[in-house]
């Protein structure tokens, strides 16, 4: 067996944990919201038409914040279309994946369902085919009281008071050449710059977030960052990061290792603020909203699930339905806990998706909702991860990998709120043949006991929750000893997350 040792001392700080960092995304996508949130012929179905068996499950999950309404799906959106009388509203193709949009579910309608999950708003403008005019509209329609045109048209619309959405995003992945409306950094910054500013007039009180690279790995990688930075420093509060990972060829060794390429990725972001920091010679800190990341097949949708043909525009399709494993639920857990080791500048997250598109809740028309092996580790480390996030001292074997080179077999982070007295610990076993014995140092926290012992594995990492089986994966109790000397002894199970409560 081996064996590795943990230290934490709530004296070693990375930073506070903000609550939105537990966000999760909606887009307009496949079966996220039409089949998804919203089936007013379900069973379960409120007097608004959402699912309630959904509803529950996202209270559990521990959703703070929802990104909306994309995504790709945002740079071809007129938020004009998604409010009124719905008898009234048009019917749209959505180019970004090719399907018809019903415009059923809007503004109003969403910001019902978030009421009844309890989380926030976090809204996407689209300046991918539209700009700064549009998206003053929309600031002003939202947030304004009253006693303007758009203002008393929300009213008219039946929402008295305004929506009072916080966090804005200035568009979605403008890097990348798929999107709608692709610019180049020093375009995309120029324009982020201006509709910023105006957005500011208009409501000094909102926080947004500019576009950085959709994924590490694109060509301008780096200096998009810096590029669109060096337009937006003093108009922005954060950039956004996208991450998405898949096993490849059956390299599992380097699958579960992937909050390895994350961690670069934050901490690379991070410097190329700073500089951009420095030149400017600015007192500001720009932080990161994380606001799309996930484990992704997204090979299968390139070989099988896209959708093409001029006459062939499907409502709600069945796309990205990737069914989780237990090695997918792992990863998934060692990338929150990447998110956790990078508290002090990782401020907002989005989980990419939240219902049935790569999502940890799957549901089927007119029959069952349920938990997919991802939505333990979320809903678990939402719960428990309070107060502050600490820098931890772990000593563990390495392995090889094809991906990363030489890595550990364990990952972990820490989290203490000073107000309870409650501790977490979240540790990933990338062993796949071996336990791991762990001893954590908890000397420095006092008197504390173990008070939970949550760990998710199985025998066959690659078992999944099906429609079928909708139970076969879940956390499990796990066994610890302390010992005379206030260490904690757990052993984790071969590919395996855990969450330790102590108190």
């Amino acid at each position: 067996m081996s064996k590795a040792h943990l230290t934490l001392d709530p004296a070693f700080v990375v930073g506070p944990i903000n609550r939105n960092l537990f966000g999760s995304f909606v887009e307009h996508l496949g079966r996220c919201v039409y089949d998804g949130l919203y089936e007013p012929g379900h069973p379960s179905a409120d007097e608004e038409g959402f699912r309630t068996d959904v509803i529950e499950l996202v209270k559990e999950l521990g959703v703070s914040t929802v990104r909306y309404p994309g995504g790709n799906f945002v740079s071809g959106f007129r938020w004009e279309d998604s409010v009124g009388p719905r008898e009234q509203r048009p019917r749209r193709l959505d180019l970004a994946w090719h399907s018809t949009e019903t415009n059923e579910i809007g503004l109003h309608e969403f910001a019902s369902w978030l009421s009844k999950i309890n989380s926030e708003l976090m809204l996407a403008v689209n300046l991918g085919t539209r700009g700064t005019l549009e998206a003053l509209d929309l600031l002003e329609y939202a947030n304004i009281p009253g006693g303007s045109a758009l203002s008393e048209q929300r009213i008219a619309n039946g929402r008295t008071d305004p929506f009072g959405i916080k966090i804005w995003c200035l568009g979605n992945e403008m890097d990348g050449p798929w999107q709608l409306g692709h610019r180049s950094a020093e375009d995309y910054g120029k324009l982020a710059s201006q509709t910023a500013k105006a957005l500011r007039q208009l409501d000094p009180s909102i926080e947004l977030v500019v576009c950085g690279s959709s994924s590490a790995h694109m060509p301008t990688f780096g200096s998009w960052e810096r590029e669109v930075l060096s337009h937006t420093y003093d108009d922005v509060d954060y950039i956004s990061c996208h991450a998405y990972y898949q096993e490849r060829d059956g390299d599992l060794g380097s699958f579960l290792a992937s909050a390895v390429d994350m961690d670069h990725f934050i901490e690379t972001v991070v410097a190329t603020a700073d500089h951009v920091k420095a030149v400017r010679n600015s007192k500001k800190t720009i932080n990161i909203s994380f606001d799309e990341w996930n484990v992704w097949y997204i090979s299968r949708y390139q070989d099988v699930d896209k959708i093409e043909g001029l006459d062939n525009w499907p409502v709600a399709p069945r796309l990205l339905e990737d069914v989780y494993s237990v090695a997918d639920a792992v990863v998934f857990g060692n990338l929150m806990i990447s998110l956790l080791k990078h508290a002090d500048r990782v401020t907002s997250a989005s989980l990419a998706q939240l219902i049935n598109v790569i999502a940890p809740i799957m549901t089927e028309p007119g029959g069952p909702a349920w938990r997919q092996s991802t939505f333990f580790p979320f809903a678990l480390t939402s719960q428990l991860a309070r107060g502050n996030a600490l820098e931890v001292k772990l000593d563990a074997p390495t392995y090889a990998t094809e991906a990363y080179g030489e890595v550990s077999q364990l990952d972990a982070v820490a989290t203490h709120d000073a107000e309870t007295g409650r501790t977490a610990v979240f540790l990933v076993n990338r062993n796949q043949s071996e336990p791991t014995e762990v001893t954590i140092d908890a000397r420095t926290l006092g008197a504390v006991r173990v008070l939970d012992a949550q760990s998710l594995s199985d025998n066959d990492p690659y078992a999944k929750n099906t429609a079928a089986e909708q139970e076969r994966v879940g956390t499990k109790s796990i066994d610890t000893l302390t010992g005379d000397d206030g260490s904690i002894v757990v052993t984790l199970p071969p590919v395996s997350w855990t969450a330790l409560s102590l108190g």
